[in-house]
């Protein structure tokens, strides 16, 4: 495994955006703040490893907003934990799965967090996502490969009174699809 002597201060590349309510829409878009992420690749996991729940049925979300886990499919999952658990968790799940074949990626510095909130979000989202949102087709803890307009995204629907939705794209898409759900949001109002 690569040891990582120094960790490269990360720059958000929508650091530069405030939380928005474009037009009042109730609809809130905010870039999400620096996180660990990992992608995990194990075929016939064990149900735990490090803390998070690798048994739950595909397109399911696992854990708080502090470290979750989304099993996208039969043998991947993608992993978020604080920034500060960055260095720790890998070894912490590859000594968990032991002498099974398995690949841990650290994809913090490529994937980027949108969250988006509010009763109208899944309005918003819909301008450019094919799914049905609604709460019997996409239920809290549901997590899925999509698309949002032409941009490849992972979207997660948190628990909780009020919709709320993180967007996970990659890095250089994330301009395109903030300023996507910006003006969706817009659109929406």
């Amino acid at each position: 495994m690569l040891e990582a002597l120094y960790r490269t201060a990360r720059a958000l590349p929508l650091g530069r955006f405030p939380a928005a309510d474009p037009a009042g829409s109730g609809i809130v878009i905010q870039p999400a703040g620096a996180e660990a992420r990992l992608s995990l690749r194990v075929r016939d996991p064990v149900a735990s490893a490090a803390g998070l729940a690798l048994d739950r049925p595909i397109n399911r979300l696992s854990g708080d907003a502090r470290r979750w886990i989304a099993r996208l499919g039969p043998d991947e999952w993608l992993i978020g934990a604080d920034e500060a658990e960055g260095d720790t968790l890998p070894g912490a799940l590859a000594a968990d799965l032991g002498e099974r074949p398995h690949a841990i990626v650290d994809i913090s510095h490529r994937n980027v967090g949108i969250d988006v909130s509010g009763a109208r979000a899944a309005i918003a989202l819909n301008a450019g996502c094919p799914l049905d949102l609604g709460e019997a087709a996409f239920p809290a803890r549901s997590a899925t490969r999509t698309l949002l307009g032409k941009a490849e995204i992972v979207l997660i629907r948190r628990p909780g009174a009020v919709p709320h939705y993180r967007v996970e794209c990659w890095r250089s898409f994330s301009t395109y699809v903030h300023g996507f759900l910006v003006e969706a949001a817009r659109s929406a109002g």
